[in-house]
């Protein structure tokens, strides 16, 4: 299913126009005079990945040149060096500090709250990150945490600023990436900051409880239960290894540095399939097992299909890697957080790395759901905002497959309109799925520019 922006066939004239003058929009002829189109290609956090040129197979060359932002703060080697020790085979680390942070700091909320109770924890999440005692390691922040004293966490993600009232970081760290020889090249990798300190919440979180005898005064005697709603399967199955590792190395740090409330934290595997049939299930499960916190969902559109579920059986959901601008005034009863930074910061980056090249004509294609179409309207606001005009800036979505036996995505249509539009920049939101666009645009004779 394909949607378009503005009148066609005023695009095209606006377009000829352009070539007459100054023989842009992205076409060339050929010796032969036929017309080519040739485009840059530009990614998002969904597909700006080492592990997305395997979806593209025996055609990954086709991603050479290509670049994109992702929400990334520059990881320190230790923490590499120490996520290889989890999984040796990681080609990636893209939100596996944002998991890193969503396990620990939900640690630390119980461990303040005095609680295993999901809504006491919610309570503290917050606070954990703003205006206490700084400390960055998650044993030093626990012992503060028994001694009741307020802490202001900042892990390897959350470095700059904490939580706003929403529950989300008031300040972010993007990088912009380039795919060379198939692969990304961390020597082309630039940090751009974005947000405002003056963001962080200034409301003071309830008193901390101080542990005594090894147990807090309110607690039970119940481990805190972490039940993981990562893509293990799906469109975004190839960002999965990377949170997982995140997952299992704050888990290890949470649990040598003593656990919570005297007791080890439990970690429970689940799967968001990418799907929210599957989410679904994996939330019921979990909430039969007696987990307190959720950490997931993936996709911003799976955390909207199980949030009602989550709230109504009085959980914690923690996203590690939701960007959909939207999410930050979803209602969610105080029980939805996420370390990932909204894609309202995101748009801006991406839209400068984009008009950096000073392209003429864009076309903004997007997977059809709350992440694909917040982001690619907060793009499409910042290249306006930025003097692009409306004639020069076109909207395509997709309909991602339901799951794994659907047939892939065909955009065979979408690539022969991006082609008669003269686009000399095509900026892809979408997953792994979104492979199919690439070769769909080189199957109709769009040449990539590298």
């Amino acid at each position: 299913m394909l949607v378009s922006r503005g009148s066609r066939a005023a695009v095209i004239t606006a377009c000829a126009g352009l070539l007459l003058a100054t023989s842009a929009c992205g076409s060339d002829k050929t010796d032969g005079g036929a017309t080519t189109t040739q485009v840059r290609l530009y990614g998002t956090d969904g597909n700006m990945l080492n592990s997305y040129a395997t979806e593209l197979k025996d055609r990954a060359e086709l991603v050479n040149g290509m670049k994109g932002t992702t929400p990334l703060t520059p990881l320190p080697e230790n923490f590499k060096e120490r996520l290889l020790t989890v999984n040796p085979k990681l080609s990636d680390y893209l939100y596996s500090a944002e998991t890193y942070d969503a396990v620990v700091i939900s640690a630390l909320a119980a461990q303040l709250a005095g609680s295993t109770d999901p809504a006491v924890i919610a309570k503290q999440i917050v606070g954990v990150t703003t205006n206490g005692e700084r400390c960055d390691a998650p044993a030093a922040c626990l012992e503060l945490a028994r001694e009741g004293r307020d802490i202001e966490y900042r892990g390897v993600s959350l470095t700059r600023a904490g939580f706003t009232d929403a529950g989300e970081p008031a300040t972010a760290s993007y990088a912009t990436l380039h795919f060379d020889d198939q692969k990304i090249d961390d020597g082309k990798t630039e940090f751009v900051g974005a947000g405002n300190e003056s963001g962080a919440s200034s409301k003071a979180p309830p008193r901390a409880k101080k542990q005594r005898g090894g147990k807090s005064d309110k607690s039970d005697g119940s481990p805190l239960v972490l039940g993981g709603l990562l893509p293990q399967t799906g469109d975004l199955a190839l960002a999965y290894p990377p949170m997982a590792a995140g997952a299992a190395l704050a888990m290890k740090d949470v649990n040598a540095g003593g656990g919570v409330l005297g007791e080890p934290v439990v970690w429970i595997d689940g799967d968001d399939g990418t799907n929210p049939a599957v989410a679904k299930a994996t939330v019921a499960s979990h909430i039969s097992k007696g987990v307190h916190v959720l950490i997931g969902a993936g996709a911003s559109g799976i955390s909207r299909a199980v949030l009602p579920d989550v709230v109504a059986a009085g959980r914690v959901l923690f996203s590690p890697s939701n960007t959909d601008a939207g999410l930050t005034t979803v209602d969610d009863k105080g029980l939805y957080f996420r370390t990932a930074p909204p894609d309202s910061l995101q748009g801006r980056a991406l839209a400068d790395v984009i008009l950096r090249d000073g392209p003429h004509k864009i076309v903004i294609v997007a997977r059809k759901d709350s992440y694909g179409e917040g982001l690619q309207e907060n793009v499409r606001v910042e290249l306006e905002r930025a003097g692009m005009g409306a004639d020069r800036v076109k909207l395509l979505t997709y309909v991602p497959p339901a799951d794994a036996k659907a047939p892939p995505v065909d955009f065979s249509t979408g690539a022969t309109e991006i082609k008669d539009y003269g686009a000399d920049a095509v900026l892809i939101i979408g997953f792994g799925e979104s492979a199919h666009v690439v070769t769909a645009l080189a199957d109709a004779g769009v040449q990539i520019r590298h």
